[in-house]
């Protein structure tokens, strides 16, 4: 009995001083994040830019026929872009950087854990996209009379879901990157089957069943269509099931891959 309260009294401690230590990384990383403009333009512009661009091609497509409109195509895909351009490409260069840098080495030596390395260098970026989903759920609904959600807690899981799956993906993706410059290019393939495969873009509804079967296997189409579903109200459990079984599947690959071969030191 008197070794369960020790071990108690000791637990709280260590948690605490875990969670001072991941704060301490995270605020460091956030002050870094605000120093490079351009990648703090990519993350809170280039979604907005991207919904933009597209609507034109939304209002063109046969969406009431699929109980769809412009708003409830173009707010999902927005958050999309949020997921991959504001957390995937920022978190995949940010983790690069101090791998070049030699800084995740250095903090490997001190009493941090490797998860908590990896979760206070994406954690600022999380919450920036985390505030962003949360603004364009409000205001975008407003702008283009989608209202709210009618199912918020699916669009909330799609959301959290698709954080866990970018950020493990972003890990994954710094094994097959040299350099801060080169993430531009190997984050490219991950976005672009996500914008023209996973529903950002084209929603899955509108396409025939045998394309939209296999396009709902890639990494973000679950995610996408989880918030598609929250905004409209949908909520088919048979549906439900697939896709979460679907997310959480992708997330475990990616977490795989990054214990199995992410990289500490640069790479020569």
């Amino acid at each position: 009995m008197s070794i369960a309260v020790t071990d108690t009294r000791t637990a709280a401690p260590a948690r605490k001083e875990a969670r001072d230590r991941l704060a301490a990384l995270a605020r460091a990383e956030l002050t870094l994040l605000f120093r490079n403009k351009t990648t703090l333009f990519m993350a809170l512009l280039m979604p907005l830019i991207m919904a933009f661009a597209m609507q034109r091609a939304v209002s063109e497509m046969p969406l009431q026929e699929n109980g769809l409109s412009v708003g409830t195509v173009l707010l999902p895909g927005t958050l999309g872009f949020v997921l991959v351009f504001a957390v995937y490409s920022t978190v995949t260069g940010a983790l690069v950087t101090r791998r070049e840098e030699l800084v995740l080495k250095r903090l490997r030596c001190d009493e941090l854990t490797d998860r908590e390395i990896l979760a206070g260098t994406a954690l600022p970026t999380v919450l920036i996209g985390l505030a962003q989903c949360l603004l364009l759920t409000v205001c975008g609904g407003l702008v283009l009379k989608a209202g709210l959600p009618k199912a918020p807690h699916l669009v909330l899981l799609g959301v959290l879901l698709g954080m866990v799956i970018v950020v493990a993906m972003a890990a994954a993706s710094t094994v097959i990157t040299k350099s801060a410059e080169a993430a531009q290019l190997t984050t490219m393939p991950f976005v672009f089957v996500s914008l023209g495969g996973s529903g950002m873009v084209v929603p899955l509804d509108i396409l025939p069943d045998r394309v939209a079967s296999i396009l709902e296997l890639l990494p973000l189409s679950p995610v996408m269509g989880l918030v598609r579903d929250g905004w409209i109200g949908a909520t088919d459990p048979a549906d439900l099931l697939k896709r979460l079984v679907i997310a959480l599947a992708w997330g475990g690959l990616a977490v795989f891959a990054v214990r199995r071969w992410f990289r500490w030191e640069p790479r020569h």
